[in-house]
């Protein structure tokens, strides 16, 4: 009996002098110097930087001391991506033919041969119609595309013709194939599509962990996406597109979430932490993990894009894509602790389409609650997507208040109290 009481006596003041779990902001710092540094490459795929960054990830991941995603022997999870370059294309639409600088295409299929308009679902654009807005919504959507863009909407045209331009990189070789041209044909009675490309197989990797919970089939995601734009065009001699704030800070929020929440005690809900590959290339890494889950599962998804800022206009608000279409961001603003002084809100942002920009799209579409989550004032941010996203740009202070936001806001959803309603899928472009 006596040794009984000093065995519960010593775990209880085991317990009682367990240090209190906290986000360290000197950890926040060496973190996103890691992985914003020069010697990271800017963390472009198929890249020395961004195996450096995943190995790094996969360190702090084991440090923290998180368990490995079931079917995996490491934190690494490795798949396969397929590579298309565009070598030839030849396209006529009523007869006339297309010049390549009024074609822009998204295919995932070596060989594309379209030779009726019952070949094709055809979109038209209009001059009074979104081009940006149906670009990202149709972007992936399985089936044959061809979209017929006013040619008021050259600038941004070229822009994606100038994205599309690259190596396209797919999971499948089978999904989806859109084919973009610059017209004033609103209608189509007959055409001829033929597109040639050079196929090659790459592998990529996620790096994902896991805290076990209560319930095993109830997952909370926590994702951030760990690659950027690499070594690109010189802007005043600096070439280096480091990418700190996208989405190095994002990364960083999540490993310093998983070792608050590792320090918490046992989860009522499975936590999963990934950081994504290939998100600036197509979202490819969100993908695959969403094949490799069960979506009924996963109760909400946290995906952390660009808190490295305040905004200029509230620097306060943590703003949320899709905030309407659950109530998850409600139910984060009822988990904050009233002193905080944040703001859980809507994407301020809503013509450029964000909530169909980033990993949470693909868990969106399968009904999960998932949404990106981010501070940053994307109208103004004279760094975005330059060499100039460098660590001296970003707000470390500021950037660990918003980290400390989320772990509260999730604290009910972890806890299993409340639980976001789902996404209709019906309800998506």
């Amino acid at each position: 009996m006596k040794l009984h009481i000093l065995v519960v006596l010593a775990v209880y003041v085991a317990a009682a002098c367990a240090p209190e779990p906290e986000i360290s902001s000197a950890d926040v710092e060496r973190i996103l110097s890691v992985l914003s540094g020069d010697s990271m490459g800017g963390r472009d795929i198929l890249t020395p930087g961004i195996a450096k960054a995943e190995s790094f990830i996969q360190s702090e991941f084991a440090d923290i001391g998180l368990e490995t995603l079931e079917g995996l022997e490491g934190f690494a999870q490795t798949f396969p991506v397929h590579s298309l370059t565009a070598k030839s294309q030849k396209i006529e639409l009523n007869g006339s033919v297309i010049p390549e600088d009024r074609v822009a295409a998204a295919v995932s299929q070596q060989s594309i041969r379209w030779m009726s308009p019952d070949d094709v679902n055809i979109v038209v654009v209009g001059s009074d119609d979104d081009l940006r807005e149906q670009f990202f919504a149709l972007r992936g959507r399985d089936g044959n595309t061809l979209v017929l863009v006013h040619d008021s909407h050259q600038q941004f045209f070229d822009g994606v013709r100038m994205f599309l331009s690259r190596p396209r990189y797919v999971l499948g070789l089978n999904g989806s194939n859109m084919v973009m041209v610059l017209t004033r044909q609103a209608s189509i009675d007959s055409l001829s599509v033929e597109l040639e490309s050079e196929l090659s197989t790459e592998s990529l990797t996620n790096v994902v962990g896991v805290i076990p919970g209560r319930r095993s089939e109830e997952i909370v995601l926590f994702s951030a996406h760990h690659d950027h734009l690499g070594i690109g065009r010189p802007v005043d001699g600096d070439s280096i597109y480091n990418g700190a704030n996208d989405d190095a800070s994002g990364t960083t929020a999540v490993i310093a979430l998983a070792r608050y929440l590792e320090q918490s005690g046992k989860p009522e809900r499975t936590l999963m932490f990934a950081t994504f590959t290939a998100e600036e290339s197509g979202g490819f890494g969100s993908q695959y993990l969403s094949q490799q889950l069960d979506p009924d599962q996963v109760v909400a998804m946290f995906n952390i894009e660009m808190i490295g800022k305040p905004g200029v206009e509230n620097p306060d608000l943590v703003w949320i894509t899709g905030f309407n279409e659950t109530d998850f961001g409600e139910i984060l603003q009822q988990g904050l602790a009233t002193d905080t002084g944040y703001t859980f809100g809507p994407d301020p942002y809503p013509d450029q389409g964000l909530f169909y920009r980033s990993d949470n799209a693909v868990f969106a579409r399968l009904g999960v609650p998932a949404h990106s989550i981010s501070t940053t004032s994307m109208d103004s941010d004279e760094d975005y997507h330059r060499p100039s996203d460098e660590i001296e740009t970003l707000h470390i202070e500021h950037m660990m208040r918003t980290i400390e936001a989320i772990a509260l806001g999730a604290g009910p959803i972890i806890s299993g109290r409340a639980t976001p309603t789902r996404v209709d899928p019906e309800n998506l472009n």
